[in-house]
């Protein structure tokens, strides 16, 4: 088991905690890490962007004007993607986005961002989470309590993640509430503090171990 600051739900009285060592990688692999990112983007992309090609445009199934003696450039259709109003060429099409990476990589990188808040000394542990009414103002004490500033990422538990918590986060804009559920590599990294509930960290425990 190794050391970590373990904060009340007030963000007071900080004290030493075990963190679990099976949460934590030997050695952290930034190629991995850097597959595990990859999931997280590309596979939240929609690819939904659409433009219509010359075929897929209403209209233009006449020629403009007659092929000769006009004294202009000849014409076959008005939706031809050198007018205004004509189709797109090479534009984009819906297409699905998909990156495969193996359910025991993907586990193994969760540990690794773990590993890494942990030497870093920013992962810290909150006793428990819970507000009676969304109140900004008491989420903003126990941050200031806790010492994060900037950038956190909060992770909390099923039974923790209800309206008055989350929206208690939701108007702090450097500060991301999360429920282990939703949790990925790529949050892990991009904040700079990480902050878990004992809650959240038993079902790290069962998720990963």
């Amino acid at each position: 088991m190794d050391k970590v600051r373990l904060y009340s739900g007030d963000g007071a009285a900080a004290q030493e905690a075990e963190f679990p060592s099976c949460l934590l990688e030997g050695q952290v692999d930034p190629d991995l890490l850097h597959r595990a990112v990859q999931y997280s983007l590309v596979n939240r992309r929609r690819g939904t962007a659409s433009t219509k090609t010359r075929s897929a445009v209403r209209g233009g199934g006449g020629k403009p004007w007659r092929q000769k003696h006009t004294g202009r450039a000849r014409h076959g259709s008005r939706r031809s993607p050198l007018w205004r109003g004509g189709g797109v060429t090479f534009g984009p099409q819906p297409k699905e986005y998909k990156y495969k990476l193996p359910k025991k990589m993907r586990r193994k990188g969760l540990r690794m961002a773990l590993t890494a808040k942990y030497r870093q000394g920013q992962l810290s542990l909150l006793e428990e989470l819970q507000f009676a009414r969304p109140k900004t103002k008491e989420a903003l004490r126990l941050l200031n309590g806790v010492g994060f500033e900037e950038k956190v990422l909060i992770l909390i538990s099923q039974k923790e993640d209800t309206m008055p918590v989350r929206k208690s986060f939701s108007n702090i804009r450097w500060v991301k509430c999360l429920p282990t559920s939703g949790v990925n590599v790529y949050n892990l990294l991009k904040y700079e503090d990480l902050l878990i509930t004992q809650g959240a960290l038993a079902e790290l425990q069962e998720r990963l171990c």
